[in-house]
């Protein structure tokens, strides 16, 4: 027979974290990093995530420099724009920006022949962006990271948990080598939950 834990709305969160800090135990993550692991596995039911996201160590401060700083959030899907709290974020001064559905971004794509999710990381480069937050396209990432070694892009932070088969774990691999900071999950697991879980986490912490 189930038994159904009875309680109140606003505990529910909270109970979860409790829920979570007991499974897994100690770790060994600083606690601000600790908020972003509980938040990405509270978003997925997925504790694995304590075991593949990495920290660059200034991850931490320079995503929250960036939003204490007013910039914006770059994310690669609408489906994540919808996710981020910005009601936290415009608190600070930054707005939340997703390209890949603009008619321009579909054009450039196009005549490029690449994806738009390529094309909308090039046509985000000059909107002030303090985090950049890949969830679901590798080629977003991919061209995030070349955008920033030629010089033409300089995030505070990049975000990137591309999800599937394809390029996804081999793009995480080559951000977990960079020298800038970058949080990631290795593997072929993530997804726009984990991208904006992380991504409001720090909100929070901010």
């Amino acid at each position: 027979m189930v038994t159904l834990q009875q309680i109140a709305p606003q505990q529910i969160e909270a109970e979860s974290f409790r829920i979570i800090e007991h499974e897994l135990g100690p770790t060994s993550f600083s606690p601000e990093e600790f908020a972003v692991v509980r938040r990405a596995i509270h978003a997925t039911g997925d504790f694995s995530f304590a075991e593949t996201i990495r920290f660059h160590p200034q991850a931490i401060s320079a995503g929250l420099a960036a939003i204490r700083g007013g910039k914006n959030i770059l994310i690669d899907v609408n489906m994540g724009k919808s996710g981020i709290s910005r009601t936290i974020l415009s608190r600070f001064g930054g707005v939340v920006i997703c390209r890949v559905a603009e008619a321009e971004t579909v054009t450039k794509a196009k005549a490029e022949g690449t994806t738009r999710s390529d094309a909308a990381m090039t046509r985000s480069i000059g909107n002030n962006i303090g985090i950049v937050a890949v969830g679901n396209a590798p080629t977003a990432l991919l061209k995030v990271m070349q955008l920033i070694e030629q010089g033409h892009f300089a995030p505070d932070l990049v975000i990137g948990v591309p999800v599937g088969f394809v390029n996804a774990a081999e793009s995480k691999e080559l951000l977990v080598e960079k020298d800038y900071p970058f949080i990631t999950a290795l593997g072929r697991k993530g997804g726009t939950p984990v991208a904006v879980a992380m991504v409001n986490a720090l909100l929070r912490l901010a």
